[in-house]
């Protein structure tokens, strides 16, 4: 039978930050607002428009950013959706919409805490979609940029991979699709919706995470025990880090009194609002959870050694007699009762095993063990 071994799977635990988790503290914690992160050139940018009204739709894959220009007259609704970021190409298409250089500041910003900004008629939604890495058990990050214009949605995606809108698109193909008669705010609406909801896919994923976890922590905990729990609170420190602020998100979207949104639109926003309220409410029992686990851990650990203790104690108590009787008859004494009698041994090793016996009954009829 041959056996393909894999070196590389075990090669990685010699060293010793990959052992104990400590490299993903460090990417969840390497966040330092005052400096200025330098994000690298896309390699490839990749240009899709729809742009469609109640009657008609245009879809279109361009190969530049300014073959999107002329969508910004068609007199419909403009979807354009840019993944990677180039800074000449954000530029350029940021000079043409009207985009105002603050927001294209934090259109290029890494790791940039989620946000509602708006500047000169123009309405910028960052936030992150968050993917789950099934290989590596983590949360994956995505930064995504929303441009909520007039009769237009430019948003700017880091990955050209995957992002969470192919419902969105199959649905804007329907000819009987409510949302093609809808102006460029409900768009909006449908995009942050997406991103939303799929929020509550990655949490069942570590939800079912916690519930295996829980039977193992309950049935048998160890020292992989404990590391899996460290592993996942650093998994939901990263999806309290990107909810959170996007519950602020929607609730300025709300609040808002910009002319770019329709007050038929509001109430939309307001259903987004719910839930991402209930998603961040989830990750907070989670998060209760984790805690409850750790608990139980300790509790379970500290459990254990008074086991092994209580057996050492009743072990040693047991033995205390042998000791006792062994140490009277080999004191240096010229007269010991029974020391030259000839059962005397007999007598010695019979209370030897007779007083433990005793012994051990009590203890049990007192439940001690």
């Amino acid at each position: 039978m041959n056996v393909k071994l894999r070196p590389e799977k075990y090669l990685k635990y010699l060293y010793l930050p990959n052992l104990f988790g400590t490299q993903r503290t460090k990417e969840i914690l390497s966040v330092n607002p005052t400096i200025v992160p330098q994000r690298a050139e896309a390699e490839e940018v990749c240009v899709h428009v729809f742009d469609y009204d109640a009657d008609t739709i245009v879809e279109k894959e361009l190969d530049k950013v300014d073959e999107a220009f002329p969508f910004k007259t068609s007199k419909r609704v403009s979807w354009i959706n840019i993944d990677g970021l180039r800074k000449a190409d954000i530029d350029l298409i940021s000079e043409y919409f009207g985009i105002h250089p603050l927001l294209i500041e934090d259109i290029l910003s890494v790791s940039q805490r989620p946000k509602m900004d708006e500047v000169e008629g123009v309405m910028l939604c960052l936030l992150n979609m968050l993917y789950y890495n099934e290989a590596k058990q983590t949360v994956e990050v995505e930064q995504i940029s929303i441009v909520l214009g007039d009769q237009f949605v430019i948003s700017f995606q880091e990955d050209a991979s995957r992002d969470v809108f192919n419902p969105l698109r199959e649905r804007l193909r329907l000819p009987t699709s409510k949302a093609r008669g809808r102006s460029a705010d409900y768009l909006c609406y449908a995009m942050l919706d997406m991103i939303v909801d799929s929020y509550f896919l990655v949490m069942d994923k570590l939800g079912d995470r916690i519930e295996l976890l829980e039977e193992e922590v309950v049935r048998r905990s160890n020292k992989r025990s404990l590391a899996r729990i460290n592993q996942l609170r650093k998994e939901l420190i990263v999806l309290k880090r990107n909810i959170a602020p996007v519950r602020d998100l929607i609730g300025n979207i709300v609040r808002s009194e910009s002319d770019l949104l329709d007050d038929r639109t509001t109430k939309y926003f307001k259903d987004v609002h719910d839930h991402i309220i209930q998603a961040f409410d989830l990750i907070e029992n989670y998060r209760d959870v984790m805690m409850s686990l750790q608990d139980l851990y300790m509790s379970n650990v500290n459990l254990r050694l008074n086991e092994v203790m209580k057996v050492m104690t009743i072990v040693t108590c047991l033995l205390a007699p042998a000791t006792v009787i062994g140490g009277i008859f080999g004191m240096n004494f010229d007269i010991i009762p029974y020391a030259h009698h000839e059962w005397g041994f007999y007598f010695a090793v019979g209370g030897m095993f007779i007083v433990p016996l005793v012994m051990l009954y009590i203890f049990k009829r007192r439940g001690w063990f």
